[in-house]
């Protein structure tokens, strides 16, 4: 094999794994025992990061509230071990790993839109299927992936595809019902 033959062979491998997101995958038992079922109805809450001096986004995820409260974040940084992941689906969301994945996002630079809404149980449980079978997401495709899910749901088809969290998080203060908090968070560094 000719040294360009290997070098362009290194490189198309290379070139190749960068398609991929990273794929995490919690064992059976990991997800069993962190299963949380809220007592709430059905809900969605799309969770986006602003830049405090710009306004920008900064990253998005959705909290899905079906026949189990789950979190699709899709290239997600954020961990916990009270919530297992497998491929940016984390399971377990109770309200205490919730507010514990706000105030890691919340810091001096960034605040955390959350944007409620109550949905059917059907709109709920296939939010939770397409996040489960979406698999690993590709950096800076948080956006892109969970605005091209909500928009395979009944009632969210006003939703256009975009790769930019704060212009998702505009669309879906149209939507009819939603309920909008904020998180801030001044403690830089004790996330």
């Amino acid at each position: 094999m000719t040294f360009l033959r290997a070098f362009l062979l290194v490189v198309v491998t290379a070139t190749l794994s960068a398609c991929g997101g990273q794929s995490v995958w919690a064992p059976d038992e990991a997800v069993q025992k962190a299963r949380y079922d809220s007592p709430e109805p059905a809900y969605l809450v799309l969770k986006t990061m602003i830049n405090n001096r710009s306004g920008s986004g900064g990253h998005a995820a959705l909290t899905i509230n079906a026949s189990q409260t789950v979190m699709y974040d899709p290239a997600g940084r954020w961990s916990h071990p009270l919530g297992p992941e497998r491929n940016d689906v984390v399971f377990g969301m109770f309200p205490k790993l919730e507010e514990n994945y706000d105030l890691w996002h919340a810091r001096d630079t960034h605040h955390v839109v959350n944007q409620k809404i109550y949905v059917s149980e059907a709109v709920a449980e296939k939010a939770l299927q397409l996040a489960m079978a979406a698999g690993p997401s590709l950096d800076a495709q948080c956006t892109l992936n969970i605005s091209g899910l909500l928009m395979q749901l009944e009632g969210f088809s006003s939703l256009k595809s975009t790769y930019f969290p704060a212009n998702l998080m505009k669309q879906f203060e149209n939507l009819p019902g939603v309920q909008t908090t904020k998180v801030y968070d001044n403690d830089s560094g004790k996330n």
